[in-house]
């Protein structure tokens, strides 16, 4: 029998974990050597991510980064969402009837700005493949996710959405090494010159005051454009939303949110191509 043509493609968020990840393979660290780092730009990260991407990118002897995008996300917001005959992924945004009953929007931003942008790259970027067209019976191809240890729940999840796709494994090294996210920020230090930031949206809504008060602080034009979505999102009407929706959990309007006040994480992992899953 033939042995197959191995490809080993790390998903790469340029957040904590799957930076340790992309450091790890160039160290050596790994079992394996990535043939491609695949980067899903959603357009709206924090600036710190894409200044931390192009460090990444400089590395001498380092995987190969692909970067390819399904457009910018809040522009997608900004013009489509009130516009019935316009489709727009939805963000999971708190909402606030007229009855009071509060809720939260389904997430479909991830699977589309994030997991279906890294695999059209594998088939066309990676494999040379067609649309539509098979990957080989020779090739065998497996995805790294940088989930850590502490995160054996998403991971799980995650398998099983591989699994019932079938046509890409999935590994998970840092689970495999038992190693958190804290032993990834540990790893870190020393090797980047530099904070690595979290990989997430400015305008995600699972924010902690801390971090919205820290984007805030620290990246004044991405705390804007996060407003900017947010005052989007009750511009005008669309009858196929009964809602206000907002991006604080307090269903407020983030300029008016108090944000030094305290509020737990709700949502304290990377977006690494698997957000949420």
């Amino acid at each position: 029998m033939t042995e197959k043509k191995q490809i080993h493609i790390l998903n790469l968020g340029a957040g904590v974990q799957s930076t340790a990840l992309f450091l790890m393979s160039l160290d050596g660290d790994l079992d394996i050597v990535y043939d491609a780092a695949i980067f899903a730009d959603t357009g709206d990260e924090p600036e710190s991510v894409y200044v931390h991407l192009e460090w990444l990118k400089s590395l001498e002897g380092g995987t190969p980064i692909i970067v390819r995008s399904a457009g910018c996300l809040g522009d997608d917001i900004i013009n489509n969402l009130h516009d019935p005959d316009k489709r727009v992924a939805s963000i999971p945004a708190f909402t606030l009837d007229e009855n009071a009953n509060k809720g939260i929007l389904m997430r479909q931003c991830t699977a589309e700005y994030k997991i279906q942008v890294v695999e059209k790259a594998i088939r066309r970027d990676v494999l040379g493949l067609a649309p539509r067209k098979r990957i080989p019976k020779d090739v065998e191809l497996t995805q790294h996710m940088g989930f850590s240890y502490d995160e054996a729940g998403r991971a799980a999840r995650a398998r099983g959405r591989f699994e019932m796709r079938g046509w890409s494994k999935v590994r998970f090294p840092l689970i495999e090494d038992e190693m958190t996210r804290h032993n990834c920020v540990v790893y870190l230090e020393g090797r980047v010159p530099h904070h690595v930031p979290r990989s997430a949206c400015v305008f995600c809504p699972y924010k902690s005051n801390r971090e919205w008060l820290k984007l805030k602080t620290h990246d004044p034009v991405g705390f804007e454009r996060a407003c900017e979505v947010d005052d989007s999102l009750r511009k005008g009407s669309n009858p196929l939303l009964d809602s206000k929706l907002f991006l604080h959990k307090t269903r407020k309007p983030l300029r008016d949110c108090k944000l030094d006040e305290d509020q737990l994480d709700l949502f304290g992992m990377e977006c690494e191509g698997g957000c949420g899953l």
